[in-house]
């Protein structure tokens, strides 16, 4: 491996008008069965060894750019100012666009393929402040074509990453581009049918709580007049009710729970709801509160009806 030179060297012993960045947050589909993830951070530390680099996760499905983007979301209003070096990229070696995106004025710096993956971080924390496309070969490691260009995560993203930390300013990375051409997120959104509010499972964490691309509000909408609700999964009947936590979920009830994230989750105490409901990411759910002639007798708790059925083709609605 050709070992790459520092800032410093690059950009004439300069650390930049902003004085650079203390901290890389990095997230990847890489896993850590193989190198990948190391070679980054020896990239990295080889341009900017003053640099923390926290692991947000590798553990992203192989080319889940969707994942990705979510998990980054999720994580991002907790994350260190700094660097966020994001790579989860089918196209890697295409001509998509390899982007630095600017947010907070400067606070921070998102990195990585322009392939919707940074697009739901960025809307959350207020949207681009500027953008560039990485074009600039002084930042990339030295060319070695007999390399291939299956791995952009270490030739052109980490040293983009480290050199900003180093105080490299965004403009010397490439060409400004314009934060409105960046690839948006793919991110389904609830809707309502009829009587029912048409849902979608976003992501099954590893307790197999099942996060809905829902706000709280439209759950609780549903029984805004204190109305039972039921649960259909399938062709089977179970009541759900709001819970504040896991634990007061009621035995053989399935818990809506608001989740660390704000959104509302299916949960079973201290068991799967992924594996005891047959639910998996992108599974459509479905909420209806319970006909006039159920109510009777039903417990005061606030519960929802889900039904499930298969996801249609053709993409997210």
């Amino acid at each position: 491996m050709t070992t790459p030179r520092s800032s410093q060297e690059v950009s004439g012993g300069s650390a930049g008008s902003r004085g650079g960045y203390d901290t890389i947050s990095f997230l990847s589909d890489y896993g850590h069965q193989d190198e990948f993830v190391g070679v980054v951070h020896s990239v990295i530390a080889a341009i900017a060894p003053q640099v923390r680099i926290v692991d947000v996760t590798h553990g992203i499905a192989a080319c889940d750019v969707r994942a990705g983007g979510l998990a980054l979301a999720r994580s991002a209003q907790f994350l260190m100012p700094g660097v966020v070096l994001a790579v989860v990229d089918p196209g890697v070696g295409t001509p998509r666009r390899a982007v630095a995106v600017e947010v907070g004025d400067g606070a921070s710096v998102l990195v990585g393929p322009d392939n919707g993956l940074l697009a739901p971080a960025v809307a959350l924390v207020g949207g681009a402040s500027r953008a560039v496309e990485l074009t600039g070969s002084e930042y990339r490691l030295d060319s070695q074509p007999e390399l291939g260009a299956t791995f952009d995560g270490r030739d052109v993203f980490a040293p983009a990453a480290a050199h900003l930390c180093c105080g490299v300013p965004l403009e010397a990375l490439g060409p400004s581009i314009d934060a409105a051409t960046l690839t948006p997120a793919m991110v389904p959104v609830s809707h309502h049918s009829g009587d029912e509010l048409v849902a979608e499972v976003l992501w099954v964490d590893r307790f197999g709580n099942c996060q809905l691309n829902l706000d709280p509000a439209e759950v609780d909408g549903l029984a805004a007049a204190g109305a039972p609700l039921q649960v259909a999964v399938g062709e089977d009947l179970q009541t759900a009710e709001r819970a504040r936590a896991y634990a007061d979920v009621t035995a053989g009830r399935v818990g809506l729970i608001t989740d660390s994230s704000g959104l509302v989750s299916l949960a079973l105490p201290q068991r799967s709801a992924a594996a005891e409901l047959g639910l998996h990411e992108g599974a459509e759910v479905r909420l209806t509160a319970a006909a006039a002639d159920e109510r009777g007798g039903a417990r005061p708790t606030v519960v929802t009806p889900v039904g499930l059925k298969p996801r249609p083709q053709g993409g997210h609605p």
